[in-house]
Parts: C-alpha cells; sequence; structure tokens
C-alpha cells in the first residue's frame, strides 16, 4: 500500500472501494430524506401565505423561480463546483488545497450573494412585470422579493458551506442542520405571517423573513462544525493565501453549471409568462404546480449529492471506469424515483394542488400542467442527476447543451402553441417535451465518451470501457 494510500480518510477510502449502489444508497437514503425537509421549507411557507389570499399565493409564484434560480444557483451549480474540487483534490491526496478551497468557497458565496442582492433590489420590479406581474400580485410580489434578497448573502454562505462538507462525502452534517431549520420554521413561519400576541402579523413579508432567519441560524450552526476537531476540513480564515487556481477549480465547474441553472429557471419562468396571458388565476395554478417540478430538485439532490462526491473522488485517484458505473447506477436510481412521482402526480394532480388553495381557475391550470409534464418527469430525474455526476468528473459541458436545449423546446414550442390558437394544456405539453430532450441529450453524450474527450457513442458497454481505458 503506498503512503497516499495509507493516508486516506476512511470516508474516501469508501467512496473509492465500497459497492457502488449500496454504497449510493446507505449516503442517499438520510439525504433524500432531508433534501425532502428542506424542500418542505418552501411548502410551508406556500401553504400559509396561500391563506393571505389568491394575490399573494400569485405574487409569491412570480418570485418562486428567481428564489430557486438562486438557491439551485448556490446549492447546486457553484455548489456542485465546490464539492467537486474538494472531492477531486482528496481522491488525490491534496488535504492542502482541500483545506484551502474552504476559504475560497466563502469568497465565491460572499460574492454571488452581493451579485443577487443588487440585482433582484434594483430590477425586482421589471422582471416581474415583464413575468406577468400587474396589479395587487405584482405588489405582493415585491414584498416578498426585497426582503429575501436583502438576506442574499445568508442563503450562499449556508449552501456553500454545506457543499464544503458534502463534498468530503459527509451527507449527515448538512442534513441534521436542515433537519432542524424545518423543525425552526413550522412555527416560525406562521408566527411571523399572521402574527401571535404582541408579535405583528408581517404578512407575506413574514414568510421571508423566517426564511432568512432558518439560513442564519444554519450558517452559523455549520460555521461552529468546520471550525471544530470533528470536520475533516478545517474553516481558517488567516494564514491561507487566495490562490487563483483554486477559484479556477470551482468556477470552471460552477460557471458552466450556472448557466445550466439558469436555463432550467428561464425555462420556468418562460412559461410563467406564458400562463400570465391568461390571468392571476393561471399564473397561481402553475407555480403551485411546478413546485412539485421544484421539488424534485432537492430529492434528485439527495442522490445527486453523494453520487458528486464519488464520481469526482474517483476522477481524482484515477478510477474512471469506477465513476462510469456509478453514474449509470445514479441515473436507474433517479429516474425510477422521479418517474414514480410524475404518474402520481398525473393520476391525482388535486391533492397537491388543494394544499395551497382552492381556487378553480388555479386548480384547473395546475391539473393542465400536472396532466401534461408529470408522466415526463423521469427523463428530467436522469438529465439532473447525470448533471451532478458530470459535476463531480469536472465535465459540464453536455449537461449545459442539455439544458440550453430544454429551453429552446420549452420558450419555442410554448410561444408557438399560443401564436398557432393553442391553450395552456399544449403550452404545458411543450415543457414535457422538453423535459424528454433535457433527459436524452445528456444521457447519449455521457454514453459516447463526453467525460473522456469526442462523442462517439460506442455501440457496446465493452466499447465505452476501451475509450475509458484509452482516454
Amino acid at each position: 500500500m503506498s503512503a497516499q494510500e495509507k493516508a486516506l480518510d476512511p470516508r474516501t477510502r469508501m467512496l473509492l472501494e465500497a459497492p457502488i449502489v449500496p454504497t449510493l444508497l446507505k449516503l442517499a437514503a438520510p439525504n433524500i430524506l432531508v433534501m425532502v425537509a428542506q424542500a418542505a421549507t418552501g411548502l410551508i411557507e406556500t401553504y400559509f401565505v396561500g391563506k393571505l389570499g389568491l394575490d399573494a399565493l400569485a405574487g409569491m409564484a412570480l418570485v418562486f423561480p428567481i428564489v430557486m434560480l438562486m438557491q439551485m444557483t448556490s446549492a447546486g451549480a457553484m455548489g456542485g463546483g465546490i464539492a467537486s474540487a474538494i472531492a477531486r483534490a482528496l481522491g488525490g491526496g491534496r488535504r492542502a488545497d482541500a483545506d484551502g478551497l474552504v476559504l475560497h468557497a466563502i469568497v465565491i458565496a460572499l460574492g454571488f450573494g452581493v451579485v443577487f442582492s443588487l440585482a433582484l433590489l434594483l430590477g425586482g420590479r421589471w422582471l416581474y412585470t415583464l413575468m406577468g406581474g400587474s396589479g395587487e400580485a405584482l405588489e405582493a410580489a415585491l414584498v416578498y422579493s426585497n426582503w429575501v434578497f436583502v438576506g442574499a448573502i445568508l442563503v450562499w454562505l449556508f449552501n456553500s458551506l454545506a457543499a464544503v462538507i458534502r463534498g468530503t462525502g459527509n451527507m449527515a452534517v448538512p442534513a441534521n442542520v436542515m433537519v432542524a431549520g424545518v423543525v425552526f420554521l413550522v412555527p416560525a413561519s406562521p408566527l411571523l405571517i399572521f402574527g401571535w400576541g404582541p408579535i405583528p402579523g408581517m404578512g407575506i413579508a413574514g414568510g421571508a423573513v423566517a426564511l432568512l432567519l432558518y439560513y442564519l441560524l444554519g450558517t452559523i450552526a455549520l460555521v461552529v462544525y468546520l471550525r471544530s476537531n470533528r470536520s475533516l476540513l478545517k474553516l481558517k480564515l488567516t494564514g491561507i493565501p487566495l490562490r487563483w487556481a483554486l477559484f479556477r477549480d470551482i468556477l470552471r465547474v460552477g460557471l458552466l453549471g450556472s448557466v445550466s441553472t439558469l436555463s432550467t429557471n428561464l425555462a420556468i419562468g418562460i412559461a410563467t409568462a406564458l400562463a400570465g396571458h391568461f390571468g392571476a388565476s393561471a399564473i397561481a395554478g402553475y407555480g403551485t404546480a411546478s413546485r412539485l417540478e421544484y421539488l424534485l430538485v432537492p430529492l434528485v439532490f439527495g442522490l445527486g449529492a453523494p453520487l458528486l462526491a464519488m464520481v469526482g473522488t474517483c476522477m481524482g485517484a484515477g478510477q474512471r471506469e469506477r465513476a462510469m458505473r456509478a453514474a449509470w447506477a445514479g441515473a436507474a436510481l433517479a429516474f425510477a424515483l422521479t418517474e414514480t412521482i410524475g404518474l402520481a402526480a398525473a393520476l391525482f394532480p388535486r391533492p397537491w394542488l388543494q394544499l395551497f388553495g382552492s381556487d378553480p381557475g388555479m386548480l384547473e391550470t395546475g391539473t393542465q400542467y400536472l396532466q401534461a409534464a408529470g408522466p415526463m418527469y423521469g427523463f428530467f430525474g436522469v438529465g439532473l442527476v447525470l448533471y451532478f455526476a458530470s459535476q463531480g468528473a469536472g465535465r459540464l459541458l453536455w449537461p449545459v447543451m442539455g439544458n440550453l436545449v430544454r429551453l429552446a423546446v420549452a420558450a419555442i414550442g410554448g410561444w408557438l402553441a399560443l401564436r398557432w390558437g393553442g391553450n395552456l394544456m399544449q403550452v404545458f405539453a411543450m415543457q414535457g417535451v422538453a423535459m424528454v430532450a433535457y433527459g436524452v441529450v445528456i444521457a447519449a453524450a455521457i454514453a459516447g465518451g463526453a467525460w473522456f474527450g469526442r462523442v462517439g457513442w460506442p455501440r457496446t458497454t465493452a466499447g465505452m470501457l476501451q475509450r475509458v481505458q484509452r482516454a
């Protein structure tokens, strides 16, 4: 056994040597449960905001794609770049670089947090008007948006620090912090929205304040852990010089991932704008129904985070065949999970929608979306989990291309459907077609060797592995 092998942390060794599927399931099962808990933070908010009326629900629907853009960029895109860089550094035995990446991740989080705050505080009204907002719904959107984005730095710090810890293969600590946060939000959200006793109700702003408090307390908890002896990596704010090479290692994956995330949320934002042609109830209906699609993101992320760590560690250690096998195992698991949810939503849409309101127009629009797009959720799950795997491999070109294809199909197809006299059902059907294109493009490219050079689509598994070995 070499000196480098002896120096490997037991968790790193598990990612390199343990059976793939049992290891993924072992790491993913609690992580998925916790991601459901994190997703519940948004659902809790929506449930209570729905009690304020249709305009408040529509306003929140306008802001939600932008909030999710920030969430997915900080946790999935740039967070994936952070976790990937750390996993590859640990897999390659570069412990000093892995420690240095912690501080670099914090600097990146602070910068992006400021950018999101300024962009939405200054340009929110223009954006939400462009998305179809008007009247009381637009005013509700601005109140909620301004409160959320004034604290954007907290969201970025929380998700970046969680990504640092996940990059080591430790899913438990971020998971425990998120569960504690949900326990906090269950009473805090209605308390701040409606008020109680001496505490005045803040309306829709109360939901945003409760969310920011969750991120503040969670960030403190993660900092305390990273400063403790239990953490594999150490958070040091002094004595570590900032190096462009470490920034580049995060950004080359994170920035490409951000393009992909932007495309995903832009597709939903455009669909929201198309629904806006049919009024506030249609915006509320689509926004409420599409929250189920957003719920799939943390679910798949629960599987994708350990997959990213495994693929990144294997690539750092030169175990390319194992990285590929892990990717396909993750794709199969993601398809089964998301397709089951999509089919259930298509068959029984109203139980989901009625959690958030009873307006007939909202229920009709939401039902149309779930029936048209729900059966295609499995392809969305495949594309998304392979996106996380590609982050681990440090190869994101084709996942980005897949997302751009999805955006083009959803936007152009939806626009043509309305231009040619179609209805909302046809607009939503194009969202489903776009999900199929997204999953197929990414899976086909990876099968063709996109992680290791030119895409050539070998006809056999043996041919694919030979290409991996030659690379």
